[in-house]
Formats: structure tokens, C-alpha cells, sequence
């Protein structure tokens, strides 16, 4: 099953106008570091399609997008619209979009 892929403009304007669900599927101490604001942490390993809101677009989000390309294949499976953030949260970075720790202040991609 192919999934869309989105580069970071292209979630932020997903997110803006269609009220997508950016969905990091990271593990604890890499969402810790830094995440996009806004964003819901759910680890790949704990993601079950069945508890996610899908009346909203979904982009998942890890490191380089290979994690969240796995994620997106299974939320799509079960009938979700899902998108894959290309690149990650390393892309996300390099586009100068924000990073984030829980507290707010300026995080970081590990």
C-alpha cells in the first residue's frame, strides 16, 4: 500500500487547514529532546490504529521517516488518511520549522 509523503511545508499546511494530527511515533527519550509543537507522541511500538481520532488527517513523524513510512502503511491499512513526513524530523529542522521539549523551550533532533 503506497502512502503520501509530505515535505515539512506541506504538513504545517495540512495541519493548518485541514486540522491534521502530527504524530511522532519516536521513542521516548528522541520526543524528549525536541518534537514539533503541537505534536501527539505515540511509540511505533504502542501505535494501535483503533484509539486514533480519525476524523482528522494524520502525518506521522519520526527521525528520518522510515519508522513513521511503517506507521503510515499500517494506519492506512486500517483506513485512515495518513501521510508521511519525508526526511523526518531531521527534515522538519532543516526547513526551520520549530523543535520543541514538553517544557516549551528550544529542543532538538537526536
Amino acid at each position: 500500500m503506497n502512502v503520501l509523503e509530505v515535505d515539512p511545508v506541506g504538513a504545517m499546511r495540512l495541519v493548518d487547514e485541514s486540522g491534521a494530527v502530527l504524530l511522532d511515533v519516536r521513542e521516548d527519550e528522541e520526543w524528549a529532546a525536541g518534537h514539533a509543537p503541537g505534536a501527539v507522541h505515540v511509540r511505533l511500538g504502542d501505535l494501535d490504529a483503533r484509539t486514533l481520532d480519525t476524523t482528522a488527517p494524520v502525518v506521522a513523524v519520526c527521525r528520518s521517516g522510515n519508522r513513521s513510512g511503517s506507521a503510515a502503511k499500517n494506519l492506512a491499512a486500517a483506513g485512515v488518511t495518513v501521510y508521511n513526513l519525508a526526511g523526518g524530523m531531521k527534515a522538519w529542522r532543516e526547513a526551520g520549522q520549530p523543535v520543541v521539549r514538553d517544557d516549551g523551550t528550544a529542543g532538538t533532533v537526536i
